[in-house]
């Protein structure tokens, strides 16, 4: 292989060139063989037939194709599916586990990183950074005074849902801030000293703010809902770093027109890039394009997860981060 030889390399199927795929292209080039079905002027379907026999791993993004039914089963000798996302909520779980099909995900690549915009977002929203920004940049300080008072971090009660590598970062950043840390997941965590509700709507009720850091899965699509909405309140304040459709969106944009929550701190929503028009008018809510990740250390460090990955399958080794499969 030092000759260079893609045709020595093992080789990776991938169906689409998506932005973190494209930054780390040449450096999965340099290991693997890469077939890109972009690039083939066949359609999709009998680019897939072509190869069916010979794709064993497919290398996939929550920003590329869903990794659906029907593609898996054009692909009978897959056996492997690497993604460059912590979520996995693009790939047929339940497909793949029918077919024996491995899925490792991105592991704690991203979870530094995830939790400084979620604690971000946070603090934007209760101490109105970004309101205060465009107040003072639009020349209203000078002809209005000034604006309204923000809210104290410290001492505030906050909720994660999902304490998994995600929410566990934002929970350390939370108590150095002084807050209070709440939880709810899939199941208690006994060495944590925190408490823990196994009801989503009994934390909200608990909580000053809400900060979504799980999954998307079929138990937590729009798990936070009309009713948790309404026990988290009017002061309380929801941050999504999770997936959109975790949150009923609709209702949520409801809620925060009608002032029966505080505000709102987001980067995922139900159909990106679309966004809610409501939400632009909102001094209380805070909007980032899906960018929670999106750092040049993110990106260097998913390529070594994502590479390691792939060569632990080609060797028949331990996968660094595979994901169960519910």
């Amino acid at each position: 292989m030092a000759d260079g030889n893609h045709s020595e390399l093992p080789t990776v199927l991938v169906l689409r060139r998506s932005p973190t795929i494209a930054l780390l292209e040449q450096k999965f080039s340099q290991k693997f063989n890469l077939l890109k079905a972009w690039d083939s002027p066949l359609p999709q379907d009998q680019f897939l037939t072509t190869h069916a026999r010979s794709v064993q791993a497919l290398l996939s993004s929550s920003g590329g194709l869903p990794i659906t039914s029907q593609i898996l089963q054009l692909l009978p000798s897959l056996k492997f599916i690497a993604t460059t996302s912590a979520g996995i909520d693009h790939v047929d779980s339940a497909e793949c586990r029918r077919r024996g099909v491995a899925v490792a995900n991105a592991a704690k690549a991203f979870a530094e990183d995830a939790a400084d915009m979620a604690v971000g977002l946070f603090i934007d929203v209760m101490r109105k950074i970004s309101a205060s920004d465009r107040y003072v940049g639009d020349g209203l300080w000078a002809t209005r005074g000034d604006y309204p008072l923000g809210s104290k971090i410290g001492g505030k009660k906050v909720g994660i849902v999902g304490l998994g590598n995600i929410g566990l970062e934002v929970a350390k950043r939370l108590e150095a801030f002084g807050c209070s840390v709440l939880y709810n997941s899939r199941s208690e965590k006994p060495s944590l000293s925190y408490q823990f509700y196994p009801n989503v709507c009994e934390l909200a009720a608990d909580s000053d703010a809400l900060i979504i850091c799980c999954a998307l899965t079929a138990q937590t699509h729009h798990m936070i809902n009309k009713e948790v909405l309404s026990a988290l309140g009017r002061e309380g304040v929801i941050v999504n770093v999770g997936r959109g459709a975790i949150i009923d969106e609709k209702e949520m944009v409801q809620c925060l027109v009608r002032g029966e929550i505080g505000g709102a701190g987001l980067d995922v929503f139900e159909n990106e890039p679309d966004v809610p028009k409501e939400l632009f008018a909102l001094d209380n809510v805070v909007l980032s394009p899906h960018q929670a990740v999106a750092t040049h250390e993110a990106i260097v460090a998913l390529g070594e997860v994502v590479t390691g990955n792939l060569e632990a399958f080609f060797s028949n080794k331990p996968l660094l981060s595979p994901t169960v499969i519910n």
